[in-house]
C-alpha cells in the first residue's frame, strides 16, 4: 500500500505543477476563430491549454509535441477513419482529457493506436472514450504516466486482428487507474514495466487476458475486477508482484484460468476473490509466493499447483463450493498449506480450538483421475467416486502424502 500512496502522491504533485505553468487558452470549434486542433497546436506554446468544442474532427494524425493540456468539452469525436493513428504524444507534461477517439487504423506491421505516447514522462490521459481502435492507449519507453477513468471498447475482432486496450512497453512508475476495458486482445498488457500500480479497473470480455504481465517486476495490482475474459490474469517471468483485493470471476473455458502464474518469485496474494472460474489459480514455476486471506468459491479447480512450484505458503484462505480444491502433477510436496478453511473437511475438533484435530488432504484420488482422463467427469457425484475417495482417505497411496493442511479451520474466516 505504501507503493500505491507514493505513486498517487507523485501523480497529484506532477499534475498540479504542470497546470500551474499554463499561460494561454485556445478554443477550437465551428464557432471559434480556430477550426482545427492541428491549427491550435501550431500556434500554442508550452504550458498552454486548448479547449475543443463538441463536434466531429477528421484530422488524420494529431501530433502533440508541446507540453500542453488538450481538453474536450462535451466529448468531441476524433475519428481516425480506420486509416491513421489518432493522437501521437511526443513530449513530456501533456494532459489529454474528455474526447471520444474512434476508428483508428490497423496494421500487421505497426502498433497503431488511438493514443500513443512515445518516450515521454508525466503524461496524463483521463476521462476519454475509446471505441473500435486497434490498440487503445499505448505507452512505450515512458515514465510516471497515468491512464485514468477511460472507457476502452474494442471491436471484438479475433486476437490477431486486435491490439490491447492499455499497453505499456518498457515503462516505469505507471498508474493505470479506474479504467473500463472491454473487447480487446488483452485488457491491460505490461512488458518490461516496473514500479507501477494497476488500481480499480474493470477488465472484462477480452479475447485473451484481462491483465497480462511479462517480465514486469515490483508492480502492484489492487481492487480490480477481471470478469469473463478468455483468461483472467497471466503473470509471467516476474518477481515482486503484489496482488491485493481483486475479483476474478466467470473466466471459463477448457484452457481458462482466473489467474495463471508462470515462473514468478517473491510475490504476494491477499484478499482476492476467485469466483466461478474453470480453474481459479494455475501455478507453474511459482516460488516463494504467499497466498493469504483469499476466497475460492464455486470454481472447477480452486488451485492447480504443479510440481515445479516450491516454498509457496497457502494459509488462512476459504475454500468452498469448488468441484476440486487442489490439483497437482507431482508426488514431491515442497509447498505449505496451513490453517485454511475447507468445506469438504470431515474432521473433528475435540479441544474446541477452532482447528481440526486431524489433517486435511485436499487432493482427492478422483481429481487425479479426472486430470489425466477428463472423460471421467461423467462419473461425478456417482457412488463409485465416493467409494474411491473414501478408500483413499483410509489407505492413502496414490495422492501426495505430504500435501495436507495440518490445522484446517472448522469455520470459514470472515473475509
Amino acid at each position: 500500500m505504501k507503493l500505491l500512496f507514493k505513486i498517487l502522491l507523485l501523480s497529484c504533485i506532477n499534475l498540479l505543477n504542470t497546470r500551474s505553468i499554463f499561460a494561454a487558452v485556445w478554443k477550437v470549434g465551428v464557432q471559434q476563430n480556430i477550426h482545427s486542433i492541428q491549427a491550435a497546436l501550431a500556434e500554442c506554446k508550452d504550458g498552454d491549454t486548448i479547449f475543443v468544442d463538441a463536434g466531429n474532427y477528421f484530422e488524420k494524425n494529431i501530433i502533440i509535441s508541446k507540453s500542453i493540456a488538450l481538453i474536450g468539452l462535451n466529448h468531441p469525436v476524433l475519428d481516425g477513419e480506420k486509416k491513421y493513428e489518432i493522437i501521437s504524444i511526443k513530449t513530456d507534461n501533456v494532459l489529454l482529457k474528455g474526447f471520444v477517439l474512434q476508428h483508428s487504423g490497423a496494421s500487421d506491421m505497426a502498433e497503431i493506436s488511438a493514443v500513443k505516447v512515445y518516450n515521454c514522462r508525466d503524461v496524463v490521459i483521463v476521462s476519454n472514450i475509446l471505441t473500435d481502435n486497434f490498440f487503445g492507449i499505448y505507452f512505450q519507453y515512458s515514465l510516471n504516466c497515468t491512464a485514468e477513468e477511460n472507457t476502452v471498447q474494442g471491436a471484438g475482432n479475433p486476437a490477431l486482428q486486435n491490439g490491447n486496450a492499455i499497453h505499456c512497453f518498457k515503462c516505469d512508475s505507471m498508474r493505470i487507474i479506474a479504467n473500463h476495458l472491454n473487447g480487446h486482445r488483452d485488457g491491460i498488457y505490461f512488458e518490461f514495466v516496473t514500479n507501477s500500480v494497476i488500481w480499480r479497473n474493470i477488465s472484462e470480455k477480452n479475447i485473451r487476458y484481462g491483465l497480462h504481465f511479462m517480465q514486469s517486476h515490483n508492480n502492484a495490482y489492487i481492487c480490480n475486477i477481471f470478469r469473463n475474459n478468455g483468461a483472467g490474469v497471466a503473470v509471467m517471468y516476474s518477481h515482486g508482484v503484489k496482488m491485493y483485493n481483486n475479483i476474478f470471476e466467470d473466466n471459463q473455458g477448457e484452457a481458462s484460468y482466473g489467474l495463471l502464474i508462470k515462473e514468478i518469485t517473491d510475490s504476494y496474494m491477499q484478499g482476492n476473490r476467485f469466483l466461478n472460474n474453470t480453474t481459479a489459480v494455475y501455478m507453474e514455476g511459482g516460488t516463494r509466493i504467499e497466498m493469504q486471506k483469499n476466497i475460492f468459491r464455486n470454481n472447477g479447480w480452486a488451485i492447480k499447483i504443479q510440481a515445479s512450484c516450491m516454498d509457496d505458503e497457502i494459509s488462512f484462505n476459504n475454500f468452498s463450493g469448488n468441484t476440486f480444491d487442489i490439483g497437482t502433477n507431482g508426488s514431491l510436496v515442497l509447498n505449505h498449506f496451513n490453517s485454511n478453511y475447507w468445506d469438504k473437511y470431515e474432521g473433528y475438533d475435540l479441544n474446541k480450538d477452532g482447528k481440526g484435530d486431524v489433517p486435511y488432504r485436499p487432493v482427492s484420488l478422483y481429481s487425479l483421475i479426472v486430470d489425466n482422463n477428463p472423460a471421467a467427469m461423467v462419473l461425478f457425484h456417482s457412488f463409485i467416486v465416493t467409494l474411491i475417495d473414501k478408500s483413499e482417505k483410509v489407505f492413502p497411496d496414490l495422492t501426495p502424502a505430504g500435501l495436507e493442511d495440518n490445522s484446517p479451520l472448522m469455520k470459514p474466516l470472515p473475509l
